[in-house]
Parts: structure tokens; C-alpha cells; sequence
């Protein structure tokens, strides 16, 4: 394999045995590997290590595997994902596959089915990569979001509101990428923590309401009564428009 050696590999696995199978043949395939154990070292790794492919469990110790997939497509809508789970139902597989994840292997699997699956997407994210007019149109395109007067800029983390111009951090761009994503939705304070933060044990459910307060300062006309970003009483929030 001619580039292997410059392909970085994240493992995100719990169970050790299998995690260091998959690194000695990846290894031996050329690959540059690394392993994390649960759910929060694993974003960590991933936004430290910048890797070019992610393999990922779902029943991982402190976040689920659904929940790292959920945060990190947040931020990165193309770097290759390959679940590799003992949850192999078709619910499991579709559950996967509607939060973004590009392969999905169950397990036990055979060695061989594994590495070629690693192989093409590595060989798929490199195509993309190489396609300097895919890479012009992605980086020119103004990804924004209107509900009632307000406009939510992705691309250059502003938003048009009621106050005016605002700058948005890169934290309230995900938080409010989220809340877009899962429209209608409640999402508990616990799961806004494990995809918007990766909780860890600085985050507080106050974290939270304190971004929520932020918000509606910016895009309710009242935010002691809110329209957009409403609270659901003992679960947590929920945002909707017409």
C-alpha cells in the first residue's frame, strides 16, 4: 500500500482485544494507528490527532459510539466513519447510516472484509480530496439558516438577529447546528453535553442553560418568551419554527 504509512487511523473501541487485533493488521497494512477506549477519549484523540479514518464502536463507556458520530459530523461532514458494532441489526444499521456514518460492519467479521472496507474508504476520501473543483465549490458555498428575522451563517459563524451582527464562537455554531439538525426534537440537557461538549467532567447541565440564555438573547423578541428555543419541562430543550 504506497500512502499507508501516511493515513492516520483512529480506533475508538472498548474492548482491548479487538481493538489491538485491528491495530497490529492495520499496522501491518502500513496504516499509522491509535486507540481510544471509550467515547470522551476518543473525540479527544480525534480533534488532537486530526486522523484520516475514524473506526468506530457503538457501546463505548461514557458516550456512545452514536453519539461521537453525532458531535464529530457536527464539525467534519467528511471524514470517513466505519462503525464496526455487535449491534448488527438492520434498526442499528439505519440508525448509523441516518446520522452519517459511511460503512457499517458488524461484528465478529472476517479480517479480510475489514481491511478492503478500510482500503476503499481511504481511497474514496482521497479521490474526494484530489477533486480540486469539488474543493472549490464546498469552500465557496455560504451554508446559512433563516427562522422568522434571523439568518445563522455557518460558514463565517455570524448570524443576522434582532441585535444586529452577531459573532458566533465555534461552540454556539455547533450547539445551534444541533439544534438545526434535530428540529422538532427534544434533546435532553445529557445528550446536548455528550454531542455538544463530549462530557467531560468540566460541563455542567448550567453549561447548557447558559447557551440557551445566549440564544434567545440573540433571536427571541422576547426571551422570557421564547418562540424558537423552548424548554421542555424535565427533559431539556427544543427548537422549532414555522
Amino acid at each position: 500500500m504506497n500512502n499507508a504509512q501516511k493515513k492516520r487511523i483512529l480506533i475508538i473501541e472498548d474492548d482491548t482485544h479487538i481493538a489491538e487485533g485491528m491495530k497490529l493488521n492495520l499496522s501491518l497494512q502500513g496504516y499509522n494507528v491509535f486507540i481510544a477506549p471509550d467515547g470522551t477519549s476518543g473525540l479527544q484523540q480525534w480533534k488532537e490527532l486530526k486522523p484520516d479514518l475514524i473506526v468506530l464502536d457503538i457501546m463505548l463507556p461514557h458516550i456512545d459510539g452514536i453519539s461521537v458520530l453525532r458531535s464529530i459530523r457536527l464539525e467534519d461532514e467528511r471524514i470517513p466513519i466505519l462503525i464496526v458494532s455487535a449491534k448488527g441489526e438492520p434498526d442499528d444499521r439505519i440508525e448509523g447510516l441516518l446520522y452519517g456514518v459511511d460503512d457499517y460492519l458488524a461484528k465478529p467479521f472476517h479480517l479480510d472484509e475489514f481491511l478492503l472496507r478500510v482500503e476503499r474508504l481511504l481511497t474514496k476520501v482521497s479521490w474526494y480530496r484530489d477533486d480540486d473543483l469539488y474543493n472549490t465549490r464546498l469552500d465557496t458555498l455560504a451554508e446559512t439558516y433563516s427562522f422568522g428575522e434571523n439568518q445563522i451563517n455557518f460558514t463565517t459563524h455570524t448570524a443576522r438577529c434582532k441585535c444586529g451582527e452577531v459573532i458566533l464562537t465555534e461552540q454556539e455554531v455547533k450547539l445551534l447546528k444541533l439544534f438545526v439538525v434535530n428540529r422538532g426534537k427534544p434533546l435532553s440537557r445529557r445528550k446536548l453535553l455528550e454531542i455538544g461538549w463530549g462530557y467531560t467532567k468540566n460541563t455542567t447541565t448550567r453549561t447548557v442553560d447558559n447557551f440557551i440564555v445566549r440564544f434567545r438573547r440573540y433571536f427571541e423578541d422576547n426571551p422570557h418568551n421564547p418562540v424558537y428555543f423552548k424548554s421542555i419541562r424535565s427533559i431539556g430543550y427544543l427548537f422549532d419554527h414555522d
